[in-house]
């Protein structure tokens, strides 16, 4: 076989080098996009976790207000109440009698059955208005109601019953409060409605089943301090401690735990 002449060995190497060098340069650049992409991306991640562990061991208030407790001092009628968890939301369930019936007559006129002879539990929810309203179940989820509370949205306070509910299960935590720190929570909770010369707003159309009510709430929702950084809120009301920053149910559940 004929060997290649010198020149057109140097044309071909000058060739092969340029492309060499261009490729080179666009990997290099890819490479260099794709890691600093990585790069920041790690970065928010381990702060978004970073901020969930320390929202959760660093108590809030930083001192406790009083010993709340149930060992240090027996539950009577009418002071327990239940913090109830799903994946992504809490309420709060505080024991239905003569008491609270009187308290939120409100909810009773809006059409909630507060006399139902089964009921035992008057449940409180917050949270955004269009994913509350919009999301009666998973399958029935759309984008913008997620997107709304991603920015900001209007909130609701969601106003429901609930027959004998079974302790101690994952989903229910119960918490034992004295008298004066149950006043606290029912004021805080009674607060979060929107009133206009005492009246409140109820939101007519949306319901989940015929015993639950929607009304107007009281400030504005974000996924980062959305409905259980509200039911955190109410039970340091109360008198508790919870998290700094409790964005989840799992976060506020063992920062109960830790905290109390």
């Amino acid at each position: 076989m004929a060997s290649s002449s010198p020149a057109s060995r140097r044309r071909f190497c000058r060739w092969r080098s340029v492309i060499s060098c261009s490729e080179r340069q666009t990997i290099l650049s890819r490479k260099s996009g794709s890691w600093r992409a990585f790069k920041w991306t790690a970065y928010g991640v381990s702060g978004l976790v970073l901020a969930v562990v320390l929202g959760m061991v660093v108590p809030r208030p930083l001192l406790p207000k009083t010993a709340t407790a149930a060992a240090v001092e027996p539950a009577v009628a009418g002071e327990r109440v239940l913090i109830l968890a799903s994946p992504i939301h809490t309420d709060i369930a505080i024991p239905l009698n003569d008491e609270t019936r009187t308290r939120f007559a409100f909810a009773g006129e809006a059409g909630v059955p507060l006399d139902h002879p089964e009921a035992r539990w008057l449940i409180f929810g917050w949270g955004g208005r269009s994913f509350y309203l919009e999301t009666p179940t998973w399958s029935e989820l759309k984008p913008m109601p997620v997107l709304r509370a991603l920015a900001l949205d209007r909130s609701v306070m969601h106003v429901d019953i609930a027959g004998a509910i079974v302790e101690p299960q994952p989903s229910v935590t119960s918490v034992d409060l004295k008298r004066a720190e149950f006043e606290k929570l029912m004021t805080f909770i009674s607060g979060s409605f929107a009133r206009n010369g005492g009246a409140v707003f109820p939101i007519e159309g949306f319901s989940y089943g015929y015993a639950d009510r929607f009304f107007e709430a009281e400030g504005s929702f974000n996924a980062l301090f959305g409905c259980n950084t509200w039911t955190a809120r109410a039970l340091r009301e109360a008198g508790l401690q919870t998290g700094f920053w409790n964005p989840l149910p799992s976060t506020l559940g063992l920062s109960l735990r830790l905290h109390n």
